[in-house]
């Protein structure tokens, strides 16, 4: 996940530039949330360059420091809802290429332990065998019950567009192409939420990055070429230009707030599971997938020479 920093220029506007820090990372994001979000952000700001020369603004440091500050949690956005995708498609893409293999070795740890139990006799092997099976046939969870439309966190993608007439498009790669992440990344930040100025226009840009999360998330790049166009078409936002520093101090405590609370959600999907998967190959996660399946061949391999020992 890119890393998601600000460095202050001396201007003090902030200039974030997450292409200067390296490949995506999951440590990047924790890194990122210490950005410029607070009112110290703008401490070297200049004070005011349309102010008649020798008087300065009382709001220009301000407004300094809270266009910093919104540069800086728009990337860190962009950086956490980078990783949050990659989580999510490495899941199900783990799920989908190694499940089988993993059944498969928990059906074949099954019979190993019940041919064991079967020429011993012993009770403890019996005992063993039983917990052994046990485990091969769990009891229904909810994705089962409900034959793969939901889990425990609600209807999967693929339910959702099936229930709303749209089309089934599952993920095809754990990280969307650089060309998909390029226009993810131009549309963010020029569409984000956190730039509206009125609630109309907030609510205009919720749903339009919805769709814009939506067609990342399937790493759709003719799709994100439509949005841009289709952005570029729309309405230009009003400048901003508060009259009060009550406002603007306002602004910094909510954009200090939505950091914290973005900060918590990256060191949750860094600390998940598969997370630290991810971890173990930041640059090529797809190929992660690939040595799993070789190793888990290579112990279904392992398993069944031991069966045929037992029981030939």
């Amino acid at each position: 996940m890119t890393t998601a920093s600000a460095t202050t220029d001396d201007s003090g506007t902030g200039d974030a530039g997450p292409e200067s820090a390296g490949p995506d990372s999951p440590g990047s994001a924790q890194a990122g949330a210490g950005a410029g979000t607070g009112a110290d952000a703008g401490a070297g700001a200049d004070p005011g360059s349309d102010a008649p020369q020798g008087e300065a603004r009382p709001e220009a440091r301000l407004e300094a420091a809270v266009r910093a500050a919104e540069q800086a949690l728009i990337e860190f956005e962009i950086a956490v809802e980078t990783f949050r995708v990659e989580v999510e498609n490495f899941s199900r893409l783990h799920h989908q290429k190694l499940g089988p293999m993993y059944s498969r070795l928990d059906e074949l740890d099954a019979q190993i332990a019940e041919a064991q139990a079967a020429r011993t006799g012993d009770p403890e092997d019996i005992r063993k065998a039983d917990e052994a099976r046990a485990r091969v046939m769990p009891m229904p969870g909810v994705e089962e019950l409900f034959h793969g439309w939901m889990d425990s966190e609600g209807l999967f993608p693929e339910a959702v567009a099936m229930l709303t007439d749209q089309p089934v498009r599952p993920p095809q790669r754990v990280r969307p192409s650089d060309e998909a992440r390029k226009l993810y990344r131009e549309l963010a930040r020029k569409a984000h939420p956190d730039l509206a100025q009125d609630e109309d226009e907030r609510m205009r840009r919720d749903e339009f990055i919805s769709r814009v999360n939506a067609a990342y998330a399937r790493g759709d790049e003719a799709l994100l070429r439509e949005l841009s166009e289709e952005w570029a078409a729309g309405p230009v936002p009003k400048e901003w230009k508060p009259s009060r520093s009550e406002e603007l101090y306002a602004r910094l405590e909510w954009l200090s707030e939505r950091k914290e609370m973005l900060t918590l959600v990256a060191h949750e999907l860094e600390e998940s599971a598969i997370g630290a998967m991810l971890k173990l190959a930041p640059d090529d996660p797809d190929r992660l997938l690939e040595e799993i399946a070789e190793q888990l061949l290579t112990q279904v391999g392992e398993r069944e020479a031991e069966l045929a020992k037992l029981v030939g």
